[in-house]
């Protein structure tokens, strides 16, 4: 069956960095597109970036551009987050989900999820 385990979760202080990372098996990866989203205590889950099947292009949220980078690598299977100058405010559990098509921003269309990783950045 389709897995997805994030990983590289923790305690970070604010302005540190973090690199997730999502290891996906029993689907054919390259096939689809790959998305990371986070969910605060309290708050709906939200879109963090997204990242097409070869990697060519991606997209992120306003409220991670330019601090987080998203990537892949078709050939291990992985996909990354690169997390910079963390705020308080991305305190959340993260997410990378997979969808058959790339562009979308929204949760309730990707198919298949990780149990997510926790984020804790303390100001």
């Amino acid at each position: 069956q389709v897995q997805l385990v994030e990983s590289g979760g923790g305690l970070v202080q604010a302005g540190g960095s973090l690199r997730l990372s999502c290891a996906a098996s029993g689907l054919t990866f390259s096939r689809y597109a790959m998305g990371w989203f986070r969910q605060a205590p309290g708050k709906e889950r939200e879109f963090v970036a997204a990242i097409s099947r070869s990697g060519d292009n991606m997209f992120s949220a306003e409220t991670v551009k330019g601090r987080f980078t998203i990537s892949r690598d078709n050939a291990k299977n992985t996909v990354d987050l690169q997390m910079s100058s963390l705020k308080p405010e991305d305190t959340a559990v993260y997410y990378c989900a997979a969808d058959w098509t790339y562009g979308d921003s929204r949760a309730n269309a990707y198919l298949y999820w990780g149990q997510g990783t926790q984020v804790t950045v303390s100001s």
